[in-house]
């Protein structure tokens, strides 16, 4: 599974997804693309096996994505405090991939019907379905 996990500022929730990933011992192959050089650092050290930052890594890595995984605000422009591009928008939202978006409600992105949910368990509910979804790859 190519797996593309998207995050800004400080990378926590990258860094936990990829750490989520590692753990349960999916084969999958990462790629760690922060919106700015502290989250695909974080993003790298958490297990990622290659990173890159910056609006045109997103666009080239979700070219060939099979999942996306990420914040909700890597669909809207301007979103995570204006580290995400229209551009890396359209890429993000234009993709193949099936897209494992967190709602957190932030940055006046607000889902209706979702549970208030920790980062922790976020990420847990992440990590649940890329096993049902290698489970059905198999």
């Amino acid at each position: 599974m190519n797996l593309v996990v998207i995050d800004g500022q400080g990378g926590r929730m990258g860094s936990q997804i990829i750490e989520g990933v590692r753990a349960a011992g999916f084969a999958c192959d990462i790629t760690a693309i922060g919106t700015n050089v502290l989250a695909t650092s974080a993003m790298l050290k958490a297990g990622a096996d290659r990173g890159a930052t910056g609006e045109n890594p997103v666009v080239v890595a979700c070219r060939d994505a099979q999942v996306i995984v990420g914040p909700i605000g890597i669909l809207a422009a301007d979103s995570l405090l204006g580290e995400v591009t229209p551009a890396m928008a359209v890429a993000v939202g234009q993709s193949r991939a099936v897209k494992l978006l967190l709602p957190v409600n932030q940055c006046r992105n607000l889902v209706v019907g979702t549970q208030q949910l920790t980062l922790s368990q976020l990420v847990a509910q992440a990590v649940a379905q890329l096993r049902q979804m290698s489970e059905i790859d198999s």
